[in-house]
């Protein structure tokens, strides 16, 4: 996998870089800027940042989000997560909307015990884009309007303002999610579940500093303090799959967005998904695909 990009790396790869605020902690001890993306290049690379975005994408193109492919062919609002990989290639010849880019502190002030990984909207399994109508994109056009001004000021407290117009976008997105039912209690099964999934999620995607690290089910019973056995029941009830088909999904799933996006070899990707051999991967990949890696990565070139 390509490294971790930096803010730096972003603004030196960008036509706005000459003039680009390059301090990192321009806003206390994060970072925030905005601009229209018509200053940006038509293609991002495949990888992960070190920073959060929100853009408007007035414009169609294609995403590439960890293993997912997502056309966007109408006005969308768009959320990127620093530990999912994406890459973006425009289509139309003309892409407008705004871009905002900020750090977690930025967000959440070091007093503030949060993170933007616990919201909806920036969880790995999260869907990345909402599709706006004409009422929503001039509401959110309108938004990204006053932080352009703002961060043109020389107000004193403009980080805050921006960090309120921020959170309007945030809660904007929201809004559009689909509504659900919480006048129920989660039952225990169900929180068991959750945090599970949670777990789950929150060990991918893999690059070539980190690994897998919780690779079975009593891996996770032990992570999560219960019993396998109990673990897997409730999984059973909730999702109707065991603990160990959840697993291999998500290690198909992983694996697939590796053999498309990186340029590690069959071994490199079998040791990074917690593989003692190559020969146990392919086993397992054919297993559960029907093919073997290699014949996947020629099949998805």
């Amino acid at each position: 996998m390509h490294p971790t990009e930096t803010i730096q790396q972003f603004y030196a790869r960008t036509r706005k870089a000459e003039g680009a605020n390059m301090q990192v902690n321009n806003a206390g001890s994060g970072h925030f800027n905005v601009f229209t993306r018509d200053t940006c290049n038509r293609t991002t690379p495949y990888g992960r940042r070190d920073f959060y975005k929100v853009s408007l994408i007035l414009g169609t193109g294609r995403l590439h989000y960890a293993d997912r492919r997502i056309a966007l062919d109408q006005p969308a609002l768009l959320f990127s997560n620093p530990v999912v990989p994406y890459s973006w290639e425009a289509v139309s010849a003309e892409q407008k909307g705004w871009c905002c880019l900020f750090t977690d502190a930025f967000l959440h002030p070091a007093e503030r015990q949060e993170s933007l990984q616990d919201s909806p909207l920036f969880r790995t399994a999260a869907m990345p884009a909402f599709f706006v109508d004409a009422g929503q994109q001039a509401a959110i056009s309108q938004i990204f309007i006053e932080m352009m001004r703002e961060m043109e000021s020389d107000y004193v407290h403009k980080f805050d303002v921006l960090r309120n117009y921020l959170h309007l976008l945030i809660h904007q997105a929201i809004k559009m999610q689909p509504q659900v039912q919480t006048g129920q209690p989660l039952s225990a099964s169900s929180r068991i579940a959750q945090q599970f999934l949670d777990l789950l999620e929150r060990q991918f995607p893999i690059d070539a500093e980190t690994e897998l690290r919780l690779k079975t089910a009593n891996d996770f019973a032990g992570k999560l303090n219960v019993h396998v056995n109990h673990l897997n029941r409730a999984l059973k009830e909730v999702t109707g799959k065991t603990t160990t088909e959840h697993i291999s999904a998500r290690i198909i799933q992983e694996a697939m967005a590796l053999l498309r996006h990186s340029d590690w070899n069959i071994a490199q990707i079998a040791y990074g998904l917690g593989f003692e051999y190559p020969a146990y991967f392919n086993i397992f990949f054919k297993k559960h695909t029907g093919a073997t890696p290699m014949e996947a990565r020629h099949a998805l070139v």
